[in-house]
């Protein structure tokens, strides 16, 4: 943006007499004195500017992504990046209304950085179609705000905890460089409900901290699903994850698509085949195509009020227009409009932002317990609501260690799948004994003590 000093100014910038309409509304926070300011705050019209100046990442570009885009283009912010691996598809389209019929299959980040720029002309918005665990450290330490519009508490716990790893502390006095932070705005919602939040790594209470507010994810050991089902979503899972790997049923290269129906039924079929060997009942088509695309209900209202209260964070943090919100909003529409404030509190052991915490932690079982209870333990536990463990014990002697269970790597999965019936006592686990945990949803090793009863 051209900078007043110049004294023309870009017809597409936000402070272009042509925009004068656009932003007056902008205009009127900005521009003059407010009792709820930060003490920095200047009214001037040079903070709209500094809008330009801001660089914002948006994590997520789907139902709240699109609205979080759209508020902050048009809030007249005008650097932004936003990440999204997923692809359009047609259940997208009833809210997520950047999206048209002939962009299903295309990248949401794309699509949306699209609409966006011949939308809003002076808002530069970067997509990139990408998980966000392939992009580096770098790449995230450029931005000003984060701003999450996730369904995954996965990848919500990895930002949270790539954000922190790059905090920065002094040598000498360890004290905490503030220049380091980088804020994270979370928003999330489920039907009629929502929650908003603002985290400054290492002085508020991060996504750790407050783990337990999560409802656990429902998630399926794979030695459940391959030994003992039990539940119907256990055989859809097992159709899932090895029948369709196993017989390649449509081609070696093809993945499984939530919205073709041929892939459905033949999951469906498969599932059905795996109830009736063990005598589960409960399969039905719509069951199936619920756990295949990990069907969240969505309201789009629901969705632009939590967004909207993400943008003003963004923008009272760009600004200091206004006090930021401290730090966690419960909103709820189900039968009226009721929101709630409160104060998330940091946990003195947490092992995401506390540099001091431990991150060895006692493991109580006994030694006739399988594998595969610890790994169910480590799944369901409400501290820790693990995803897919990888668990590898040191050998008593210290002369190395040897994975016990691995699911991220097939050869591996299938080397150590027999442990997950063996008990603790024939893996010749003992008493004292560490255990290394690994987990997509954190970026940290945990060191487990195994205390066997």
């Amino acid at each position: 943006m051209t900078s007043l000093n110049n004294g023309v100014e870009s017809p597409h910038s936000p402070l272009s007499p042509s925009n004068n309409y656009r932003y007056s509304q902008i205009r009127n926070l900005l521009e003059r004195s407010s009792a709820f300011a930060q003490e920095d705050y200047e009214p001037g019209q040079e903070n709209l500017e500094r809008l330009s100046d801001v660089k914002i990442l948006i994590v997520g570009a789907g139902g709240l992504g699109c609205e979080l885009l759209k508020s902050l283009a048009y809030m007249g912010f005008s650097n932004i990046d936003i990440i999204d691996m997923d692809i359009i598809d047609l259940s997208n389209l009833n809210r997520q209304f950047l999206f048209r019929m002939n962009d299903i299959g295309r990248s949401k980040a794309e699509v949306a950085a699209e609409f966006i720029r011949k939308r809003v002309p002076n808002c530069n918005v970067t997509p990139h179609f990408k998980k966000i665990q392939e992009m580096d450290a770098e790449f995230y330490r450029s931005f000003n705000i984060v701003v999450c519009g996730l369904d995954s508490i996965v990848a919500r716990r990895w930002i949270n905890g790539l954000l922190l790893s790059l905090l920065e502390y002094d040598e000498e006095t360890n004290a905490l460089d503030t220049n380091s932070i980088i804020p994270l705005i979370d928003g999330g919602t489920e039907g009629f409900k929502g929650n908003a939040r603002l985290i400054l790594p290492g002085l508020t209470a991060c996504i750790e901290c407050t783990l337990d507010l999560y409802p656990p994810q429902v998630t399926y050991p794979l030695c459940t699903i391959a030994n003992k089902p039990r539940l119907p979503e256990h055989c859809i899972e097992y159709a899932r994850i090895i029948s369709w790997d196993k017989e390649k049923p449509f081609g070696n290269d093809v993945s499984i698509d939530g919205d073709d129906p041929n892939h459905i039924r033949w999951l469906y079929d498969k599932a059905c085949e795996r109830a009736n060997e063990f005598g589960i009942q409960g399969v039905s088509y719509r069951l199936t195509q619920g756990v295949i695309k990990n069907i969240i209900p969505a309201v789009a209202s629901t969705n632009a009020c939590i967004a909207t209260m993400c943008a003003t964070e963004c923008f009272k943090l760009a600004t200091s227009c206004s006090q930021f919100l401290n730090n966690y909003i419960v909103f709820n529409q189900a039968e009226s409009i009721y929101t709630y404030i409160f104060e998330a509190e940091r946990k003195s052991d947490c092992v995401g932002c506390n540099r001091n915490a431990t991150f060895r932690r006692s493991l109580n079982f006994k030694s006739t317990d399988k594998l595969s209870n610890v790994i169910e333990f480590l799944c369901k536990n409400i501290e820790y609501q693990m995803n897919s463990p990888a668990l590898t014990a040191t050998k008593t002697d210290g002369s190395g260690s040897r994975t016990l269970y691995m699911q991220s790597l097939k050869s591996i999965e299938e080397a150590t799948r027999p442990n997950l019936e063996k008990t603790l006592r024939d893996l010749g686990l003992v008493n004292g004994q560490e255990i290394l945990v690994s987990d997509p949803t954190t970026p940290q090793t945990l060191v487990l003590i195994l205390k066997l009863d």
